[in-house]
């Protein structure tokens, strides 16, 4: 266990991967430096999912009580024929479906999670939290690493997390893989009030409408009190893009030969942030010496499982597990953590792009999805699941 007169363990990046990592450490006895570039801790985009293989790390890291006071539990996940306007299926996630799991579906603003995370990091006494510091440099000098940033800051860290995101500086000075893969899949992102929804389609679920190219995403946030709304369409207009605004008329056009409903939904938002998605072939080596890479900087996936922030904090507790149980020797933690992930990081990465041209069908391939899919009991689709749900973590970990 680290003591507390040690060197710290620095975490680049206090996004929600970054601050879960230092979170786990912290519960470990790890003096964690968390690093973050921006001003300020924040986190921007709309709403995210949180599957029982999250919660349950949750549960691990003792912070239920500050995560879900915001968080809508669905009755379903839906999928409509975004042409058609006919539900395919809805899977429930209800009581039959929390236990199989033992845990619950959930629904919650990336904000609201980020914040949970961080007023959570700022009561640990272990974590100190640095804004407006970009790393620069990291030497892995064997016994210890500096760190320098671009404001003239040093560190001296006993090892070094990278978790900072899909552009990670960290990734770039390791692996050197150069720049992210463009999916050719854009997303539009709001959030509107409930009052302003559609009465008709203010469903308790979480609901796809599958298109041609094309799908749809909304669900409640807030306690019901606000709307998510993604729109993603494949495009080759864009190469690169991050938190951009949309162009409406550009989405209209994209949308215009879906039902009536999906687009009098998307009438209704004036302005929208852009995303042009991007992800990575899976690697096997993201350590070295004492410096490791988690989350999107690891492994980073396309948003159709849902499981992105997941993936991270599933990271968090295996690294931490690992790096207690090191007795000090960071760089075999680092690859026994990176070996009992890369599989199944790599399997999330591989199969959410699956599920993007499984949204996005048409032809006969949209229709074989709808017969299969609506053909398909709840039991089956829980079994479907279950290798990503069933996870329980490093073996060990209460």
């Amino acid at each position: 266990m680290q003591g507390e007169t040690s060197l710290p363990i620095v975490v680049v990046g206090g996004g929600i991967g970054g601050l879960a990592t230092a979170l786990a450490l912290s519960k470990k006895g790890f003096r964690v430096q968390v690093l973050e570039q921006a001003p300020e801790f924040k986190e921007i985009g709309a709403g995210i999912q949180l599957g029982p293989n999250v919660m349950r790390m949750f549960s691990i890291l003792g912070i239920t009580g500050d995560i879900l006071p915001l968080a809508v539990f669905p009755t379903g996940l839906m999928i409509r024929d975004c042409v058609t306007g006919e539900q395919v299926t809805c899977i429930p996630t209800g009581r039959p479906f929390e236990e199989r799991f033992q845990y619950p579906y959930a629904l919650i603003h990336r904000a609201d999670l980020h914040a949970g995370l961080l007023a959570s990091c700022a009561r640990a006494p272990l974590i100190e939290l640095k804004t407006s510091q970009k790393v620069t440099e990291i030497d892995d000098r064997g016994e210890m690493v500096r760190v320098a940033t671009e404001q003239g800051q040093k560190y001296e860290a006993a090892a070094v997390v990278g978790a900072d995101g899909l552009w990670s500086t960290v990734r770039e000075m390791f692996v050197k893989d150069g720049k992210p893969r463009v999916s050719g899949h854009i997303a539009y992102r709001a959030v509107m009030p409930v009052s302003d929804f559609p009465e008709r389609l203010r469903w308790q679920a979480m609901a796809i409408w599958c298109g041609e190219k094309t799908h749809l995403v909304h669900y409640p946030l807030r306690g019901g009190e606000l709307f998510n709304l993604v729109a993603v369409f494949q495009s080759s207009r864009y190469q690169e893009g991050w938190d951009s605004y949309g162009d409406p008329a550009e989405l209209n056009e994209r949308y215009a030969n879906t039902h009536s409903d999906v687009r009098e939904v998307l009438s209704k938002i004036e302005t929208w942030r852009m995303w042009v998605l991007h992800d990575r072939e899976p690697i096997k080596e993201w350590s070295f010496g004492r410096v490791t890479l988690l989350g999107d900087a690891a492994h980073p996936t396309l948003q159709y499982m849902a499981q992105g922030a997941a993936m991270a904090i599933e990271d968090a507790v295996t690294l931490a597990h690992e790096m207690e149980r090191s007795g000090g020797d960071f760089a075999a933690a680092f690859q026994r953590y990176q070996e009992s992930r890369y599989l199944r990081t790599a399997r999330v990465q591989i199969t959410s792009r699956l599920y993007g041209e499984v949204y996005h069908a048409s032809g006969v391939v949209r229709e074989l999805r709808n017969s299969i899919l609506s053909a398909q009991t709840p039991e089956q689709a829980y079994e479907g699941f279950s290798w990503i749900y069933d996870y329980q973590g490093p073996a060990g970990v209460d």
